[in-house]
């Protein structure tokens, strides 16, 4: 069953015409015509002399035969030496009887020396070809790199935008602060890097798996539960436990789900790549029936023609289970199978009772262990960021289970300058800052390109804009634009934490690349990424694999002392943060700004002096911070303390929910 890409070296005449035709630099024909006149002159001047002597030769050898021979040799230097000349001389010689042996060798040297002078005279003429030849490339070369350096400059200017600072004023009253705390303390501010309410070490979790009745269901179901589910990682995440849930709802047997090719993220990998297949079957099993593919009898079944093939357009965003049990059941009874196809955020989290809201989060927390392969590498990873081999925590235990490396290994590989690190996910890719029709200073080029790829990537968007005006301004004050590197540097510098602090980046691209980060960096030099901390040969095994590096973020950014969330939307950020509540047993604090107070702030910045920035932002992150169960509407993954999922200890030993 299918589960678903001239020619050159013209004469001197003709060289104007040549190049004219086939596009060549001007200065080649130049070239042949200097060398022409080098060749001419360096001959005529071997030519003279080679005469000459001979001239001289034939003179000296014929001198003694009387007053014929001396006309005869003048005669011969007036139309030139030639062989006919000397075959005279000689006959001459031979009937005179002067001399001619003793001659004979002497013409031979003298002829031999001539030949010697000819050849360095040659060769000297070559050389000096030779290097007006490359003079005149080299500077025809040197004329054609210097336009190639102005034009890669220009493309580097289009490409990598100078730096973009949109709150100057702000930013040089914050890289005082950052400094002048470090020198004013000189020691570390242990309260930024504590969970500041003791209400929160009172929540438990209590979705393990003995909360639950240890029964296997039954063979005789409904049928089939298939999904192949979109997006990245932590899309597919979701969406896998929303699928157990669903399965349960339905009484259905689920089949291992499976990922879509994502032409975003580009990621082949698939359940088995990501998670412990096995571990995940058995864990759930009490609940869910798991199998790792259809029945032989139903992998023929073109399911979308039968009408089991279920699309996001078919089911309401996040659902009702009332809704599945009207729509899907029917189907799932007629046809003993049904494929969601896409199923993204389709289960809602209100309305879901509480043993089906325990089993949500029994898959999400307990039951979802990445592979020993990513638990290794995310254990180096975090390890060399703490610079301690055997500091373990709760949540380490869970993420990374019997396959922590061993203390003395991570210790001999360890990087970095400090024992406690935060993490920052930086929402500020491409994809992102394009959706959110928001202005990013980078002015009328930053337009073009961010409108160039809503037209590639979001067609939609981009057809709806032609139509309608959207304001950036308002976007920002509605809360709905991502924080810039310098944004968030601007948090961390009002909440106290001074230069030192060291900054894990999980994210993909930053848009803007270098030159965005700049003013991130000129507040926090000890900013390092997955790439910075581990090795190409550590890298190279998920090097082409998105989703595979995105759980070394989450590992990094689960596991850190403090996680600050840059963007409320992102599921990596939502996942991260319902982790840390879950495992982090009220010890794993997250910064988390409400963008729409911090948008107001920063609207402010031609007035408003550091010590009040300083209060306000203080004032936002610590109201995040209480402790308080899950908001109506709020996601469970992300605000796990709820019904079935956490259980809170009352002084007397008693346990709530």
């Amino acid at each position: 069953m299918n589960w678903s890409s001239t020619a050159p070296g013209k004469r001197k005449g003709e060289g104007n015409h040549s190049t004219a035709r086939c596009g060549c630099a001007a200065h080649v024909p130049d070239e042949v015509t200097v060398d022409d006149k080098v060749v001419s002159v360096f001959f005529r001047a071997c030519w003279a002399l080679v005469s000459a002597l001979i001239e001289e030769m034939e003179g000296g050898s014929c001198g003694g035969v009387g007053q014929m021979g001396a006309s005869s040799s003048a005669a011969q230097g007036r139309v030139g030496a030639t062989n006919l000349g000397r075959l005279r001389c000689a006959r001459q010689q031979g009937k005179q009887g002067v001399r001619g042996a003793g001659v004979t060798s002497w013409h031979l040297r003298v002829f031999a020396a001539v030949v010697g002078v000819m050849g360095c005279v040659l060769l000297a003429a070559s050389l000096v070809m030779s290097a007006v030849h490359q003079l005149q490339f080299r500077n025809g070369a040197i004329s054609r790199n210097f336009r190639g350096l102005q034009e890669l400059k220009l493309n580097i200017v289009r490409k990598e935008p100078a730096e973009q600072i949109m709150h100057g004023r702000l930013l040089h009253m914050a890289t005082s602060a950052v400094t002048k705390v470090q020198n004013e303390s000189g020691t570390e501010n242990f309260a930024l890097w504590e969970e500041p309410y003791k209400q929160a070490r009172k929540w438990k979790p209590c979705a393990a798996k003995h909360s639950l009745v240890d029964e296997e269901p039954d063979e005789n179901n409904n049928g089939f539960i298939l999904v192949s589910a979109n997006g990245g990682l932590n899309q597919q995440r979701v969406a896998v436990c929303n699928a157990v849930v669903v399965a349960a709802l339905l009484n259905a047997t689920l089949v291992l789900p499976r990922f879509l090719y994502s032409s975003v993220w580009k990621d082949t990998s698939q359940f088995g790549d990501i998670y412990q297949e096995d571990y995940f079957v058995n864990y759930i099993k009490s609940d869910v029936r798991v199998v790792k593919d259809l029945p032989p009898h139903l992998q023929s079944l073109d399911l979308e023609a039968i009408g089991s093939q279920i699309t996001d357009m078919d089911i309401t965003k996040e659902a009702e289970p009332s809704e599945f049990i009207k729509s899907v059941l029917p189907i799932l009874q007629q046809n003993g199978v049904v494929h969601f196809f896409g199923f993204g955020n389709r289960l809602g989290f209100d309305s879901v009772p509480v043993h089906l809201q325990r089993l949500r989060c029994r898959c999400n927390f307990h039951a979802l262990k990445f592979v020993p392969e990513l638990q290794q590498v995310g254990s180096l990873l975090v390890q060399r960021l703490r610079k301690v081999g055997a500091m373990q925590t709760e949540v380490d235990k869970q993420l990374f289970g019997n396959n922590m490396l061993d203390p003395a290994f991570a210790e001999n590989h360890t990087a970095g300058a400090s024992n406690r690190y935060l993490a920052l996910h930086m929402r500020f890719e491409e994809d992102m800052v394009a959706y959110s029709l928001c202005d990013f200073g980078g002015g009328e080029e930053e337009r073009r390109e961010l409108q160039a790829y809503r037209e590639t990537h979001f067609p939609t968007l981009a057809m709806r804009l032609r139509n309608t005006s959207v304001s950036p301004d308002e976007q920002r004050s509605l809360g709905r634009c991502p924080l810039t590197p310098e944004e968030a540097g601007l948090v961390l510098s009002a909440l106290g934490y001074d230069h030192r602090t060291f900054i894990y980046v999980a994210g993909s691209q930053i848009y803007g690349g270098g030159p965005r980060l700049r003013p991130l960096t000129r507040l926090y030099p000890n900013l390092v990424t997955k790439e910075d901390i581990l090795t190409a040969d550590e890298l190279a095994p998920f090097k082409n694999f998105s989703s595979r590096l995105a759980v070394l973020d989450f590992i990094a950014c689960s596991s850190a002392d403090v996680f600050a969330v840059t963007d409320s939307g992102s599921q990596l950020s939502s996942l991260v943060s319902g982790y840390r509540i879950y495992h982090g047993r009220g010890r794993a604090p997250t910064l988390h700004p409400n963008r729409k107070r911090y948008a107001q702030v920063l609207s402010e910045e031609g007035s408003i002096e550091w010590g009040g920035f300083q209060r306000r932002v203080r004032q936002m992150v610590e109201e995040y911070k209480r402790v308080s169960p899950r908001p109506r509407g709020r996601s469970v993954y992300r605000e796990p303390r709820t019904p079935g999922c956490m259980c809170r200890a009352g002084g007397d030993g008693s346990v709530d929910f």
